[in-house]
């Protein structure tokens, strides 16, 4: 098994269900792991690998379509992996709104989306 990890990607993105957050926008914290499955003696060619950068691309397309709810948004990101790359066994996707529209609030606030294929 192999993982391909992206973590701290950072987008500006109108993310949100609360009045105004779908004009103002707010800036989102995209973490994510892909396990997949690799023979022994494939690891030397990117064709026979899931290569970050087009995850990534999925990640970005997904993160600039505004969607009200975060849980709605990691599902997206999570499937449409699965579906370009079959070989998925798992994957974990975090997205962190980084300035939460909560009164005298400071920190980060997110979900996990966690998906096991092979069960």
């Amino acid at each position: 098994m192999l993982t391909v990890h992206l973590h701290n990607l950072h987008f500006y993105a109108f993310h949100g269900l609360y009045e105004g957050e779908e004009t103002a926008g707010n800036n989102f914290e995209v973490n994510l792991d892909v396990t997949y499955h690799v023979r022994k003696g494939e690891m030397d060619d990117l064709k026979n690998l899931i290569n970050y950068e087009d995850i990534y691309k999925i990640v970005q397309q997904r993160m600039s379509f505004a969607t009200p709810l975060l849980e709605e948004l990691a599902s997206g990101i999570l499937y449409k992996i699965k579906h370009e790359y079959a070989q998925v066994s798992a994957i974990s996707i975090s997205i962190f709104k980084l300035q939460a529209p909560i009164e005298n609030f400071q920190g980060k606030v997110g979900i996990t989306f966690f998906k096991n294929f092979e069960v």
